[in-house]
């Protein structure tokens, strides 16, 4: 299959053989990309691809990773056609049980996501489940979920199909061909060195999942990949199993069970699983298995005899055990890297490459030739991962956790347990001794809530949290509450273009004078987001940009990358700086204590200098929560006497869960929620907010307002009992109009409240919101369900 002589130059360079890789391929092919090569430093599929399980299950989280393993589905049915090749398609369904009230709230959830996704799937008895599945033991079956269109194909012939289908664009493929360097300058790819000679590219298309990691390295990028052991039991056949029927997820039991040529395959994800140790998966290890571990195996095979007792009778084939790639969050990762410009990652597919395959594939493909997925898909973006998270160490504890949470419930508030603590906050002691509930965000360690009593019972009712959130938005409502903003990305934009540059990536107006602060975003060419961020003109020629706390590799790396042509200077001073936002009434009164009166002489959105505790501080006058006061940063290291004065002076500290309540009170979207690459300033109601002219996306922008209208809202909840939690569908006269995006009990107002996308919106409607297939009515309009008529603090007048 392989080609005899490497080119001197390509396109774009694939390397990796398996399903991403040959996915990859075929898509590049088909937008054109007729030079294109896929390197395989020994056959197709070896690694990981050939020994998957091959499940389709196309209901995910998040509606466009549903609908990127959705084409995977139409695609695969249709290599068929176009090459000839069969892909092995199964399309008997898939069939989920609860054994548990919450697993059966799980699954309900996932029903309800399934309908607003126009996913097929229906709630069925326990009874209509065993006749699905006569084999199975249901006796302690609440209930079950079956989803008719999911299937199975052969991993195998899918790849064959796909190679089929580029080589007949014209792709060229070289097994045997291993990658010993990656040629970079300038900051972006240049070649590829091989064992078979030199191919110079003007992009890399990392698809190497077992060895992403070590061969991002030689471009200088890091990959946050590591494998574990994967095990799945194969019998000979077994009397009751004629012909094929839905894959069986047991999920309270870790287990995943179909038919296989008569006899039946039993994998699971264990609670933790087994990371492989360097050095094993050599350059040699190709269509090798891992050694069988019964030891290991056993619990999970005391759940498999549970769930089918005709497995005490069945002959054992082997106890397969072969490696999976995981992330140090569960997801793939796809796009290019922050670190070398044209090297794009399509990796880490956490044992879901053959149902992820044809969409990542197609998505990598549009990005490297278009500069952009075919939709947003930022939660699966390369850039997302703190440099901490590629320390070895580090991955050796996460993945098998990762792994063993391959099948949890999806409660709120699941935080991981292992590689933790990789940063603190300059205030990160204070936190603790006030018992501070912590989580991790991008490494940091971040406060969710305070005066935690024991670890929070994982619900998707009424949290044990809830009075304790109470009391932290009832102190910043009533007097003043500090939350610490620090985990901010922070970037200083210096130099004689400084406003030129930012006049061309923001939408907002920047030619404003020294002391303003502007809430703006940055768009893409096509109108939509790819960040929002509040900048600080604190010189002409110097702004202080704050932005998410996971999107400051990805918003320098776009910064960086429109500022050829300018004289300016871009620099993360994330970690140099902590930012203590402090809010309520009493606001003024303290910080006039503390020896900063000037700030109140702060009109809205103006920054100022003052001294706290003989420290420097840089404040600006806004809010995030809906009420008055400031968010004020100084340096690192002299957060803890700034945070300490504000402390005796009667402010209280409050976390993240009270911040996120009350952001949805107050109606402000968030990135990743109500913000993402597929949504525009028109949707959200923001674009009165832009210049008339001159930015990136102006054009594009232009073009949606033309046709486009305003979809986000906030719903309001009739049922003070109702608990929900974002990604609901939302129902208008019986019909799915839209879904929630962010949701939380608003406790300035007494009920629950989300926001919504929803078309159309209409001010004032009412709508039913599908809550694990419980309806809860509701009304929907544009203005925020908090939003006092001035935001005013005791002692000042504005």
């Amino acid at each position: 299959m392989s080609d005899s002589a490497l080119p001197a130059h390509a396109s774009v360079v694939v390397i990796g053989g398996g399903i991403m890789g040959c996915s990859t391929l075929y898509h590049l092919a088909g937008l054109g990309v007729g030079d294109a090569i896929l390197l395989e430093r020994n056959r197709l599929t070896s690694g990981t691809t050939w020994h998957s399980a091959a499940q389709v299950r196309a209901l995910r989280h998040s509606r466009n990773l549903t609908r990127m393993i959705r084409y995977s589905v139409e695609l695969y049915s249709r290599l068929e056609a176009e090459t000839g090749q069969s892909v092995g398609w199964i399309g008997k369904g898939s069939l989920s049980i609860a054994t548990t009230p919450d697993r059966l709230t799980h699954i309900r959830r996932q029903e309800a996501l399934a309908h607003a996704y126009g996913v097929p799937a229906f709630a069925i008895s326990a009874g209509e489940a065993k006749e699905r599945w006569p084999l199975m033991n249901a006796d302690d079956v609440l209930g079950a979920v079956f989803s008719p269109d999911d299937g199975r194909v052969s991993p195998s012939d899918v790849c064959a199909a796909l190679v089929k289908g580029a080589k007949a664009k014209g792709a060229r493929i070289f097994e045997g061909t291993g990658v010993t360097g990656i040629l970079t300058g300038g900051g972006r790819i240049r070649g590829v060195e091989t064992t078979r000679g030199t191919v110079m590219c003007d992009a890399v298309a990392l698809c190497a999942g077992l060895w992403s990691r070590e061969i991002g390295a030689m471009a200088g990028a890091a990959v946050p990949v590591w494998p574990c052991e994967h095990f799945y039991l194969l019998t000979k056949p077994v009397e009751g199993i004629t012909g094929n029927m839905p894959t069986l997820s047991d999920h309270d039991g870790h287990l995943y069970i179909r038919d296989d040529s008569g006899g039946l395959l039993v994998g699971c994800f264990e609670p933790m699983g087994k990371p492989i140790p360097p050095g094993v998966l050599d350059e040699h290890f190709a269509f090798g298995l891992l050694p069988e571990d019964w030891e290991h195996f056993e619990p999970m095979m005391l759940n498999a005899l549970h769930r089918l007792p005709v497995l005490e009778q069945a002959e054992v084939k082997m106890l397969l055990n072969g490696p999976e790639s995981f992330t140090p969050d569960g997801m793939f990762m796809l796009g290019e890297t922050a670190e070398t410009r044209g090297l794009f990652l399509g990796c880490g597919m956490n044992s879901v490459g053959i149902a992820s395959g044809g969409g990542a594939g197609m998505n990598l493909a549009h990005a490297i030739v278009n500069g952009h997925t075919a939709y947003d898909l930022s939660e699966a973006d390369a850039m997302r991962f703190a440099p901490v998270f590629n320390s070895l160490e580090h991955l050796m504890a996460r993945v098998p956790e990762v792994l063993g949470r391959h099948y949890e419930i999806a409660c709120p508030g699941r935080q991981p347990k292992t590689a933790r603590d990789l940063r603190r906050l300059p205030l990160d002691a204070e936190h603790r001794a006030d018992r501070a509930h912590m989580g991790q965000f991008h490494g940091w360690e971040r406060p969710l809530f305070f005066g935690k009593a024991h670890e929070p019972r994982p619900t998707f009712a009424r949290p044990d949290w809830f009075d304790a959130v109470g009391a932290e938005v009832a102190a910043a409502h009533g007097a003043a509450a500090i939350f610490d903003a620090s985990p901010f990305g922070k970037i200083e934009v210096t130099g004689p273009g400084a406003e030129a540059f930012l006049q061309l990536v923001c939408v907002r107006d920047m030619a404003r004078e020294p002391g303003s602060a502007i809430y703006t975003a940055l768009l893409n060419e096509r109108g939509t987001y790819v960040s929002d961020l509040t900048a600080q003109r604190l010189a002409p020629d110097h702004y202080r940009l704050f932005t998410g706390t996971g999107a400051i590799a990805r918003d320098l790396a776009w910064l960086r990358a429109h500022a050829d042509g300018f004289d300016v200077t871009l620099q993360d001073v994330s970690e140099d700086f902590a930012v203590l936002a402090l809010a309520g009434p009493e606001a003024a009164r303290i910080v006039s204590a503390v020896g900063a009166p000037e700030l109140c002489a702060l009109g809205f959105f103006r920054c100022g200098s003052a001294r706290i505790a003989g420290r420097a501080v840089q404040a600006v006058r806004m809010s995030y929560v809906g009420e008055a006061g400031w968010e004020i940063a100084c340096r690192a290291a002299d957060a803890s006497a700034v945070y300490a004065a504000l402390r005796a002076h009667g402010a209280v500290p409050a976390g993240l869960y009270a911040q996120t309540s009350m952001r949805i009170e107050k109606g402000f979207a968030a990135m990743g929620h109500e913000l993402d690459g597929d949504v525009s300033p028109v949707e959200t109601g923001l674009d009165r907010l832009a210049k008339p002219g001159g930015f990136i996306g102006a054009e594009a922008l232009a073009r949606r307002r033309a046709r486009g209208a305003r979809s986000l809202v906030t719903i309001l909840f009739d049922d003070v009992e109702a608990v929900p939690l974002g990604h609901e569908p939302v129902l208008r006269e019986g019909k799915i109009v839209g879904q929630t995006t962010s949701a939380a009990f608003g406790y300035r107002i007494g009920r629950p409240v989300a926001l919504a996308h929803v078309t159309p919106a209409i001010d004032g409607a009412a709508v039913e919101i599908d809550i694990a297939g419980e309806g809860f009515s509701g009304r929907m309009q544009f203005a925020p369900a908090f939003d006092p008529p001035g935001l005013r603090m005791r002692g000042v007048v504005s």
